[in-house]
């Protein structure tokens, strides 16, 4: 269950569409299941942000660039270095990454899907449990 939690300046409705679609799209030519991608947006507020003591909204950025973001992803321990390198290359390619974003910061964190939850049909499961109503003999 890739989850990836982008805190940056809100972008509109449709471009945050546009992202998790790209990412999504992404991770499926990759083998994981698209209902499986978790793509998060905080809307991280002005002068909230610093790398030392420099507010980053406050680095000279271009007029149409990203001002800054932070990109949280929770990912598979099984995941090699090669697939968390190209999903970082993936996500600055999504969020229109250029030499006039100041600031972009992206962490991985290998999780187990052991050690995630979520609900299905009502009940809290862990993400490593199989789903009985995707096997071979259900039809419902």
């Amino acid at each position: 269950m890739p989850t990836i939690t982008i805190d940056t300046p809100a972008p509109r409705p449709a471009r945050r569409r546009a992202i998790a679609l790209r990412l999504t799209r992404w991770l499926a030519d990759r083998g994981v299941d698209p209902a499986h991608v978790v793509v998060r947006f905080v809307d991280t507020a002005r002068d909230t942000v610093f790398t030392g003591a420099m507010p980053v909204d406050a680095l000279p950025h271009g007029e149409d660039a990203l001002p800054f973001a932070s990109v949280s992803c929770c990912v598979g321990p099984n995941r090699d270095e090669r697939f968390r390198a190209d999903l970082a290359d993936e996500i600055a390619a999504t969020l229109r990454v250029t030499e006039d974003t100041p600031f972009v910061h992206i962490e991985f964190r290998p999780t187990a899907p052991s050690l995630v939850y979520y609900a299905r049909r009502g009940r809290l499961v862990r993400a490593d449990q199989p789903d009985p109503s995707r096997s071979k003999g259900n039809q419902s």
